[in-house]
């Protein structure tokens, strides 16, 4: 089992940034996420990072603005967020599976609770 638990939302104006924060327990998975949902939308991938955090990949809407690692001694995985946007308004999960990268929500298995982050125009 893994156990995810996000943290590091809140309210931001345009233009500002925010760090989110994943910590997670249990075994180790080889793919960590980070997915969000906006109010009346269905939940949709933002950055996905494989174990040795050598490979990384974006959704198209936050490439150059948003930053995946891990710290795989800590067991956290991050989400540096810059230039936000009112758009970027979302409940952020943090979702973790083994196997290949997918940008499918419907492969992982472990979630989180989510953080909300709310970005002011």
């Amino acid at each position: 089992q893994v156990q995810l638990v996000e943290s590091g939302g809140g309210l931001v104006q345009a233009g500002g940034s925010l760090r989110l924060s994943c910590a997670a327990s249990g075994r180790t998975s080889s793919v960590l996420g980070w997915f969000r949902q906006a109010p009346g939308k269905e939940r949709e991938f933002v950055a996905a990072i494989t174990w040795s955090g050598g490979s990384t990949y974006y959704a198209d809407s936050v490439k150059g603005r948003f930053t995946i690692s891990r710290d795989n001694a800590k067991n956290t995985l991050y989400l540096q967020m810059r230039s936000l946007k009112p758009e970027d308004t979302a409940v952020y999960y943090c979702a973790a599976k083994d196997g290949w990268v997918s940008r499918s929500r419907n492969e992982y298995p472990y979630w989180g609770q989510g953080t909300q982050v709310t970005v002011s125009s």
